[in-house]
């Protein structure tokens, strides 16, 4: 109000009441909210640079749950392949309780050489005498077994019409004479005894022999041999040699005019001479003077030796699961399958006869068909593990691909996704879809599957590895951000947060000065009242 006239002393006393007023009120806004800058009107810089320090920090904040939703994510990944690896290392111990396993079911069967060998007098009905084996690993498959060794010949000699005469069959008791320039000059004689057969040549009067040292038949070979050597001991210009029909030819000194043959071979009153250098047994007309060769077969049964390495050594599908042997006379087959063997060839009584059917029966391996489904229920479960294993929607193991952003702009991030984005799964790790009772019947199938399942430990265990790596980035970006917020935040309360004893400690020295100013207008306004009371 203008129209009121204040002294100087009043009036300065005033103005300095309303500053520390004001200040008070500053002090007092301080205290109340923290903070020394509460606008851009307080302090423009430090209000815009603690602004955008505070919005950074907000924005790494807001990334901070999306680390830890991915951490959760790779933890909930690595149990699953936690599990997994437990379930194939129970595979792995179940395959190799079936390696261990030799619970195979036998059998022991007699051999009787009469029984075997009844019936069988020709080569067909010998070669129908077999153990028959059907089943094990191959279902319908089947092997045989003959019973019965090979024929043995022996020989009959007998007399029987022929157009030449055939060296190469049995002789005996044979004689004949060949004439050089029309005198019997060589006497020929071919006889067996005791066994050893022995060809006697003449020539002039004195004999070539030769005995047949193998004790069989005399060959046409061995009679040419004789005698030649019997001409050139005689030194005799005649030479023995073969033709094709199995005759011989001989070939003698010059030929003389026809009926004066130079060689001629003659047999009792039989005689002929043919000009030329080559005569042969045909040429005479020769004929029932060469004895045959009769036939008789006979059989004999396989010992049981003879069986076990037969069949111990066949390479069929199914001998693989077959292994026999000697029980005290008796042959014992063990089934190695875990499929049923029917043998056929054997009696009720257990008797091996070679024709018998639907006696013989082999249980298979129960032990291992039993492993068998056992390794099949832990197959599932790895399925299973591998579907359940997710987190907020997000599933590592089936190949779903997890991104996580590290920075306010994006400019940092991390991908995570299973090796070649595939789903962990049996089927990717080569583990049989179904393992089947049989594939237990070989070792060395068990060992081969036993291969496979290392393989595909080795596989879950890097890709736990590698997730492994990844939870240990995020983490340790999660831990950093959550530093760098708290560095962001720290830098922007320097900026605008209040120092509270600096400022109760000016809101004490304002409340002070308040009053001083109080007492100092009340000594002022005293002044103007000492005016009034001398005009009174």
């Amino acid at each position: 109000m203008s129209d009121i006239s204040l002294s100087k002393a009043v009036r300065s006393n005033l103005l300095s009441l309303k500053s520390t007023a004001d200040m008070m009120s500053t002090t007092q806004n301080r205290l109340a909210t923290g903070n020394k800058v509460n606008s851009a009107l307080d302090n423009p810089s430090s209000w815009f640079t603690a602004k955008g320090l505070t919005n950074r920090a907000s924005d790494l904040s807001a990334l901070i749950d999306s680390m830890a939703n991915g951490i959760q994510t790779l933890e909930a990944a690595d149990n699953g392949l936690s599990a997994m690896t437990k379930t194939l290392e129970s595979m792995q111990s179940t395959l190799r309780q079936a390696r261990q396993d030799k619970s195979f079911q036998t059998a022991s069967y007699t051999l009787d050489p009469a029984d075997i060998l009844s019936g069988a007098t020709d080569q067909a009905t010998a070669d129908a005498k077999v153990l028959s084996f059907t089943g094990g690993a191959f279902g319908t498959a089947t092997e045989t077994v003959g019973l019965i060794k090979g024929a043995t010949a022996t020989t009959a000699l007998s007399a029987a019409s022929a157009a030449t005469f055939d060296m190469n069959e049995a002789l005996d008791g044979i004689d004949f004479d060949i004439e050089v320039n029309g005198d019997a000059a060589v006497a020929v004689e071919v006889r067996g005894s005791a066994g050893v057969n022995q060809i006697t040549v003449d020539v002039g009067g004195s004999a070539f022999t030769l005995d047949v040292a193998d004790g069989n038949a005399v060959t046409r070979a061995e009679l040419v041999e004789a005698m030649n050597g019997a001409f050139a001991a005689a030194d005799m210009d005649v030479t023995v040699g073969v033709d094709g029909s199995d005759g011989l030819t001989f070939t003698g000194p010059a030929v003389e005019p026809y009926g004066d043959a130079a060689v001629a071979i003659s047999n009792g009153s039989m005689s002929n001479g043919v000009g030329g250098t080559a005569l042969t047994f045909a040429d005479f007309g020769f004929s029932g003077i060469a004895p045959t060769q009769a036939t008789t077969t006979e059989y004999t049964a396989k010992t049981v030796d003879e069986l076990v390495t037969e069949i111990n050594l066949k390479t069929g599908d199914l001998f693989g699961n077959i292994r026999a042997s000697n029980d005290n006379g008796k042959l014992r087959i063990e089934n190695q399958s875990t499929q049923d063997l029917t043998i056929d060839g054997v009696t009720a009584g257990g008797a091996v006869d070679g024709t018998a059917t639907g006696n013989g029966n082999i249980l298979g391996n129960a032990v291992r068909a039993g492993l068998a489904d056992q390794f099949n229920e832990l197959r599932d479960q790895l399925d299973k593990l591998s579907d359940d294993a997710s987190f907020n929607g997000i599933n590592l193991l089936r190949g779903d691909k997890l991104t996580i952003t590290f920075n306010e702009t994006g400019t940092s991030a991390i991908d995570i996704q299973t090796d070649n984005n595939q789903t962990i799964n049996a089927f990717n790790l080569g583990v049989p879809t179904q393992l089947e009772e049989e594939q237990l019947d070989s070792d060395v199938t068990i060992d081969g599957l036993l291969t496979d399942m290392k393989a595909a430990l080795d596989e879950v265990r890097s890709q736990a590895s590698t997730f492994g790596s990844n939870l240990s980035i995020v983490q340790n970006r999660k831990k950093f951000t959550e530093a760098m917020i708290n560095t962001l935040e720290t830098g922007a309360g320097n900026l605008t947060l209040a120092d509270m004893n600096t400022e109760a400690a000016n809101l004490l020295a304002l409340q002070t000065r308040q009053q001083l100013s109080q007492n100092s207008l009340s000594l002022a306004s005293q002044a103007d009242q000492s005016i009034l009371q001398l005009l009174q």
